[in-house]
């Protein structure tokens, strides 16, 4: 078949409620997704007439040097496709990137595994929307171009955390194999289909992350907003690594769940997320962010310590995370126009956070460190701030605020000239406080134009 050039996008996402539990199925996690989007472009590689390439180049053109050239090849015992980094070209960066490795590693494999076709060589381009970063100044406003050059090695740049890597691995292998396969063999704007793409995206985040992990940005990518339960983690478990024995006949029965063995369980429920009309969720970076991983062990350490402890807080936190979601549907669901009133919604967010600083003081993490605690209080002093919380694992990400349409002037106002008191020297100190552009969006994996990358494609 002719293969045809693709674009994909993926959404971020912001879990706003069910940091750390969401780890677990007895639990939730209530995700939005952002209109910041990670996109992949992938073409055709241009070859002289004869000559046949097994070579995949991926380029990352908003930073320095971020050039990956791959090799791949069929492995024994249907192990799959492994992928080789070829070094040495002057053009290519030394180092690997992880999570670009796996997600076209487990792509082609599953290519190969469900498709006769002859894979060559392909070109693929990643490009994500600024506020992904941390980044000296901002775009102008009468700047229509909507990606920037970062103008430093991808591994100087500051995250703003948003879910970055399960958007990257998301678009990146529903773009593959939107450009190897036909509409029958994958189609993710069906049901079925995305399903598919969901699986696999998961599978290849979690083979990168080295850990299962709770899949929440997976499935926000993918699915967009939504209320999230997760899959049992002896789902993927099973599957082993690359190149082992049978890999690829493991991965295509796990992705297409070709026996009750291989049924995914978790429970997506994108009716329940939802937002009412006039408030917005914003996001401000404050450009220091903090390592969830060695976060998470350290939570999960006291729950093993402390389980009684630990079940009565993350019970009753639940019950509150399941008020708040519960709050914001019937508020999205009233039919006034005036102003609402949001003072059932604030005292939710509140209780949350005490809860949340509870844990923080009990698991000796800094889920809502006190310069967070300091910013999100301000914020909220000011009229039309619903609330804020510091989301997901937490820590020195950027904050989220409930933020009522009219007051986005005179927060940006009150940013603009923000400084932390400097009391707290137990962690990194907050600079400049940024508003992000970032705001919810409700729509998941999506197919571009591949007209909108052209100033990026080569």
């Amino acid at each position: 078949m002719s293969r045809q050039t693709v674009a994909v996008s993926a959404p971020g996402k912001v879990l706003l409620a069910g940091g750390y539990l969401v780890l677990d199925r007895d639990y939730t996690g209530l995700v939005f997704g952002l209109d910041a989007r990670i996109h992949v472009h992938v073409q055709k590689l241009p070859t002289s007439p004869g000559i046949v390439l097994s070579e995949i180049i991926v380029r990352s053109p908003q930073f320095r040097d971020a050039e990956w050239r791959y090799g791949y090849h069929e492995t024994e015992d249907h192990g799959g496709l492994q992928v080789t980094q070829l070094k040495g070209r002057s053009t290519s960066t030394q180092s690997g990137n992880k999570f670009v490795e796996t997600a076209l590693a487990y792509a082609l494999s599953y290519v190969s595994a469900i498709a006769d076709t002859k894979l060559g060589s392909t070109s693929i381009t990643i490009v994500a929307d600024t506020d992904y970063y941390s980044h000296p100044g901002s775009t102008p406003a009468t700047d229509p171009t909507r990606f920037i050059d970062f103008n430093v090695p991808l591994t100087e740049a500051h995250k703003t955390g948003l879910g970055s890597s399960a958007a990257l691995v998301t678009a990146f292998v529903a773009a593959v194999l939107t450009h190897y396969l036909n509409e029958n063999q994958l189609g993710h704007h069906s049901d079925a289909g995305r399903r598919r793409l969901h699986n696999l995206a998961q599978a290849a985040h979690c083979a990168a992350q080295g850990k299962v992990g709770s899949g929440f940005d997976v499935a926000a990518a993918v699915y967009g907003s939504c209320v999230y339960r997760r899959f049992s983690p002896w789902i993927l478990e099973k599957l082993g690594e690359v190149g082992s024995p049978q890999f690829s006949e493991r991965l295509t029965a796990a992705v297409e769940e070709l026996d009750a063995s291989d049924m995914w369980d978790m429970q997506i429920d994108r009716a329940a997320a939802r937002l009412p009309r006039g408030l917005k969720l914003v996001m401000c970076d404050v450009d220091c962010g903090s390592e969830s991983v060695g976060m998470a062990k350290k939570v999960l350490a006291w729950r093993k310590e402390k389980p009684d402890e630990a079940a009565l807080l993350w019970a009753t936190l639940q019950k509150g995370n399941e008020e708040l979601a519960e709050e914001l549907l019937r508020l999205a669901q009233g039919t006034t126009t005036d102003t609402r009133d949001y003072k059932n919604l604030s005292d939710i967010i509140l209780t949350n956070r005490s809860l949340i600083r509870e844990m923080s003081v009990k698991a000796e993490v800094p889920i809502e460190p006190k310069v967070q605690t300091e910013l999100i209080d301000a914020c909220c002093r000011i009229g039309g701030v619903v609330g804020g919380v510091v989301p997901g694992a937490g820590g020195f990400d950027a904050i989220v605020l409930m933020v009522e349409d009219d007051a986005l002037r005179s927060l940006q106002q009150f940013l603009d000239t923000y400084k932390t008191t400097g009391d707290d020297d137990t962690g990194p100190v907050i600079g400049k406080v940024r508003l992000l552009g970032v705001k919810q969006d409700f729509e998941g994996l999506r197919s571009e134009d591949v007209k909108t990358y052209a100033d990026w494609i080569r």
